[in-house]
């Protein structure tokens, strides 16, 4: 860790990349590298989740030298800092005379409870809780948030029909040749369907990346099919892809 820490310095006094960034501009690099990370653990090759998290950590290294060199704080801030909030929020194993024997869903309450504790004063609405990060997770927070006060459709089947509702808000829209509403109304029926998902228990963030995975594998099959007969893909028609794509489909389970 201390090799890493003054790596990390040495360049940005030397690497004229590294001195010009700043947190705002390294922020995208951090949440890249996390999908990254997701996308090793899902593939099963323990090598590249080491190599993946040690780019996800070089992101919380870098931001930390740069606010080091604001002297606001450093490393061994952070460090700290995620090291009382574990205690704190795990009270149940620090302090066992006082909290004995919880299941994980009172160890789950526990933490929410305390979390609570912790920003009180801070907000002003509950959605302020929902946590910064990709926008389908977003939408599914707040949808999870909003529901625990019974703001929440009573059943699938009526939160369905709202995903038709404003599909065909998003047709009309399409038909009116309206730039502005036809990105509301899309964004409309996003969550919508992200709402229906929720409530059929599924995550849409890890359903989308599952979908992306898979048609990353079928396309890669197709590159690799049009390769074995010499061609292009640009000199490939959408038909013959389309037939490539068919046999991917029945080749490949994921």
């Amino acid at each position: 860790m201390e090799q890493l820490l003054a790596i990390m310095k040495q360049l940005r006094a030397e690497c004229p990349w590294d001195r010009e960034q700043t947190p705002e501009s390294l922020t995208q690099y951090a949440i890249e590298e996390a999908y990254e990370v997701e996308e090793a653990v899902r593939s099963g090759d323990v090598n590249e989740v080491k190599n993946e998290l040690g780019d996800l950590l070089l992101q919380v290294v870098f931001q930390s030298q740069m606010y080091s060199e604001q002297g606001t704080f450093d490393f061994s801030d952070v460090v700290e800092a995620i090291c009382q909030k574990l205690i704190r929020r795990h009270p149940h194993v620090f302090q066992k005379d006082q909290f004995e024997n919880l299941s994980p869903e009172q160890v789950s309450s526990l933490w929410k409870e305390i979390k609570q504790q912790e920003k009180q004063g801070k907000s002003l609405s509950r959605l302020d809780e929902v946590k910064h990060g990709p926008a389908l997770t977003q939408a599914e927070d707040i949808q999870k948030n909003v529901a625990k006060v019974g703001f929440d459709f009573p059943d699938v089947a009526q939160a369905y029909d709202k995903v038709k509702e404003e599909l065909a808000e998003f047709e009309e829209a399409i038909q009116l040749q309206k730039s502005d509403e036809i990105t509301e109304e899309f964004g409309d029926c996003l969550f919508s369907l992200i709402n229906v998902g929720r409530k059929l228990g599924i995550s849409s963030e890890m359903a989308l990346l599952r979908t992306i995975h898979k048609f990353k594998s079928r396309f890669a099959y197709i590159e690799n099919q049009i390769n074995l007969k010499n061609k292009r893909l640009e000199d490939v028609s959408l038909e013959e892809m389309d037939q490539l794509w068919d046999q991917a489909k029945q080749k490949l389970k994921h």
